[in-house]
This record gives C-alpha cells, sequence and structure tokens, in this order.
C-alpha cells in the first residue's frame, strides 16, 4: 500500500501573520504538486494534517483536487518536534492509503524511521511542498518516489 508524505507549502513570515498561513507563494506550489499527483493518479483514503494552519490549507489544497473518500483531518502527533513513532504507528494501522500532511523536521525523521528504523538518520530532503511516495509491503517499508515543485 502506498502512503504520501507532505510537508506544507511555504508559510508567510511570523512577522507577517503570526498564524503564519500560506503565503501565495505556498498556495501554488501546492498547487502545482496536487495537479501532479492528479497526472500520477494518486488514490488516497484520507488525508490527516497537523494543527497548523499553514498544514491545514496544504491539506485542503490537495482535497480539492485528490477527492479523497475519507476528507481531511487533523491529528496529533504530526508537528515539528512531535515523536514519529506516533505517525508511524497511523500508518501501520491503516487500513486505506493515506496522505499526513506536517513539517519539518519531523516529516524527515519519520521517513528516516520507515526506511531505515532510525529516525535520525537523513535519508530523504522534503523542501516545502514537496511530496514524497512510501510504500508498505510485507511489513517493509520503500521509497517509491518523490516530487517537489521545483521537478515540475
Amino acid at each position: 500500500m502506498d502512503f504520501f508524505l507532505v510537508r506544507h507549502g511555504e508559510a508567510k513570515l511570523d512577522s507577517e501573520d503570526r498564524r503564519r498561513p500560506l503565503s501565495d507563494q505556498g498556495r501554488s506550489d501546492v498547487e502545482k504538486v496536487a495537479r501532479a499527483a492528479v497526472v500520477k493518479e494518486l488514490r488516497i483514503a484520507e488525508i490527516l494534517h497537523s494543527d497548523k494552519l499553514r498544514a491545514r490549507q496544504t491539506a485542503e489544497i490537495l482535497a480539492r483536487f485528490l477527492s479523497p473518500a475519507g476528507g481531511v483531518r487533523e491529528i496529533s502527533g504530526l508537528s515539528p518536534e512531535d515523536d514519529p513513532l506516533l505517525a508511524k504507528a497511523e500508518l501501520e494501522a491503516a487500513e486505506g492509503s493515506l496522505m499526513l500532511v506536517g513539517h519539518l523536521p519531523h516529516l524527515g525523521r519519520l521517513a528516516s524511521l520507515l526506511l531505515t528504523g532510525d529516525s535520525e538518520k537523513k535519508v530523504v530532503a522534503f523542501p516545502a511542498a514537496a511530496m514524497v511516495c512510501l510504500s508498505r509491503v510485507a511489513g517493509a517499508w520503500n521509497l517509491g518516489w518523490a516530487l517537489g515543485p521545483g521537478e515540475i
């Protein structure tokens, strides 16, 4: 089964808006990645995001393009400093493909944990609005592909 890790799009600076919503460039980049995901014919059961506004906005844009059957939902365990074991448990319990929208350093640590068993190894880069496909087959995790707005 495929799972997708997405870093939120570029956000406004804290000095511009303390809530840190997506910038215009961030929205554009997420839409670009979402269009590429449609071309790849992604099928997603649900999009899960952190409690941060920029992650929710990213998830909502992706949902508009990908129409996940289960919609979009906020969960705990996806914030920047959260333990990646929480998100790993969510993925391993999933009955359908999930997309997790979150932040650094959490997403990098989660990808490393899944792929190597060590959350501190640097395995995957996550520029803003990047999407990474990980597959889980017979309990083993594999890197499928990575897509960033600069590659489209």
